[in-house]
């Protein structure tokens, strides 16, 4: 709203929705060869160990959290892009370690989007690398084994009754480019930015319910879109 006020252009670095990859995977839930969309799955896992260079990760008063916010903002993004879809509730589960302090070493978030989708999210600072992504529907399978990752090329799959249909090789090695030359674009009256602020306060509000969840232990509302402020 303040960016609004002041006519400053306002975007959020999520920087995989510029990733081929996760293009390829919207592309085909849009054009609907996998049907009706049943469930989708994000995890993202990494070794955070006490020599990691962001020596912050286990400060509350820094981080805000563990996994949740550090991770799980990325898995929701994503398949919030993918789906072209809205997460109305939400369901989380975390548990803390010797090492994580006052926040969470691992969770697990069910999402329930307002298309009837439900998507699973789990997140740890105790497992290796890893950023599978998988969508479910009707009548088809897509997947990408390491969807998220932009170091190394990444296989985008369609599968059927079991059957891989079709392979795509796709690199996320320009991401990072993409989305500051799409940010240079917009600043230079070329293009409207795609990922607008009003992204991220979205992915904020899912996150506080997410953490909300993981305290009460019940499932959590997602404040509804507000037409005025969406984008």
């Amino acid at each position: 709203e303040a960016a609004r006020r002041q006519g400053v252009l306002f975007g959020v670095a999520q920087v995989f929705r510029f990733n081929e990859s996760v293009r390829t995977l919207r592309d085909w839930v849009a054009d609907e060869r996998i049907g009706r969309l049943v469930f989708a799955r994000a995890e993202f896992s990494f070794f955070a160990d006490s020599i990691h260079p962001r020596s912050w990760l286990y400060d509350a008063t820094v981080a805000g959290g563990g996994p949740i916010l550090d991770l799980g903002v990325h898995c929701i993004d994503a398949l919030r892009f993918i789906l072209a879809d809205e997460v109305r509730r939400v369901f989380c589960v975390a548990s803390s370690d010797d090492r994580s302090g006052t926040v969470e070493a691992a969770a697990c978030l069910t999402l329930e989007f307002s298309r009837g989708a439900f998507g699973s999210v789990m997140l740890s600072f105790r497992a290796p690398y890893r950023t599978p992504i998988e969508l479910v529907g009707e009548r088809g399978t897509v997947r990408a084994n390491d969807g998220l990752n932009v170091e190394h090329p990444v296989e985008v799959e369609f599968l059927r009754d079991g059957a891989v249909l079709e392979t795509k090789a796709t690199s996320n090695r320009l991401a990072y480019g993409l989305q500051v030359d799409a940010f240079a674009e917009a600043i230079e009256g070329k293009a409207q930015f795609p990922i607008p602020g009003e992204e991220g306060w979205r992915n904020q509000q899912i996150l506080d319910a997410a953490l909300r969840s993981a305290a009460s232990a019940r499932v959590e509302e997602v404040p509804p879109i507000n037409p005025d402020h969406s984008h």
